[in-house]
């Protein structure tokens, strides 16, 4: 706020209307949009120099080299050789007339059409995935032994815990023993995680499952058929959230014991201690043992 009030002050020495102030707010409202498209495009593979060529395109209709090097400030030979890389991608054609301009596909067009770039790329990878492993599986067995360790690993934001938690529940062989919270059940429920727990109740796998009662975690539970849960009140607040299998591995969420805005995005910490099982597994069947529900 600090910052847009400094903003109003310098565009005028004395007292200005609310219309100014409101354009403003409208500017930081635009430059926030734009930011976040600019980074959608970047994951979706075009560097931050072409995103942002590409949207000032899309904004412009047509432009010429010229136009775009001096609006982004950006020199001539580097305009140029943006321009024929978004060509070669179909984000960007030209206009042949005297001098050369370039229109943009539409943003929608070119969000679809990178997305499905982006799949295509990963369907190759997922076969080139399989060479790979047959490759390796044929080569010779190492002969010496490889001692077990006790192994630490972090995990940063819900994508890489998610994909960590969906190993653990597919490879579970007898028993698996999960404390989560409403908010990471939610995205369980919504990253397919929870239908692969359902399936490994199916194989046979006793699945246990403490959860506060609420209405979002019994709504996203409630396929749980084959799954043994039990729901707890305002006591489970006090409880750290974590996944157990097989008394052999732990995935422990760092963010239900540190608050959230202390350590940034969520984490998480994958672990085959075997102290660290045994005492949270303790704990566990202890909360689990003395529910009534």
């Amino acid at each position: 706020m600090a910052h847009l009030i400094g903003e109003y002050n310098r565009s005028s020495g004395k007292r200005q209307g609310r219309g100014d102030l409101r354009r403003i707010y409208e500017d930081e409202e635009s430059v926030r949009i734009f930011g976040r498209i600019e980074d959608t495009l970047m994951r979706l593979g075009l560097s931050r120099n072409e995103a942002k060529v590409y949207l000032f395109l899309v904004r412009r209709r047509e432009a010429k080299a010229s136009e775009i090097s001096a609006a982004l400030s950006l020199n001539r030979t580097e305009t140029y050789r943006i321009l024929m890389n978004l060509q070669k991608i179909g984000l960007i054609s030209t206009v042949f007339e005297k001098p050369l301009k370039f229109v943009a596909l539409p943003l929608e067009k070119s969000l679809s059409l990178l997305i499905e770039t982006k799949k295509m790329s990963l369907s190759m990878l997922e076969m080139e995935k399989e060479k790979i492993i047959e490759s390796w599986r044929s080569l010779p067995k190492p002969e010496f032994p490889i001692p077990k360790r006790e192994i630490f690993q972090l995990l940063e934001g819900y994508e890489h815990i998610n994909l960590k938690a969906r190993d653990i529940i597919e490879d579970v062989k007898g028993e698996i023993c999960i404390c989560a919270s409403e908010d990471y059940l939610g995205r369980f429920y919504y990253a397919g995680l929870l239908d692969a727990l359902e399936e490994a109740a199916r194989r046979g796998v006793r699945v246990m499952l403490l959860a506060k009662e609420t209405p979002k975690s019994m709504f996203f539970m409630r396929e749980l058929r084959r799954s043994f849960i039990k729901y707890l009140g305002s006591e489970i607040d006090e409880i750290p959230f974590f996944i157990i299998s097989d008394n052999e591995e732990l995935l422990l969420f760092l963010d239900s014991l540190v608050e959230r805005d202390r350590i940034g995005r969520p984490m998480a910490l994958y672990t085959n201690c075997t102290v660290l099982i045994k005492a949270l597994l303790k704990l566990f069947q202890s909360v689990w043992n003395g529910s009534a529900k």
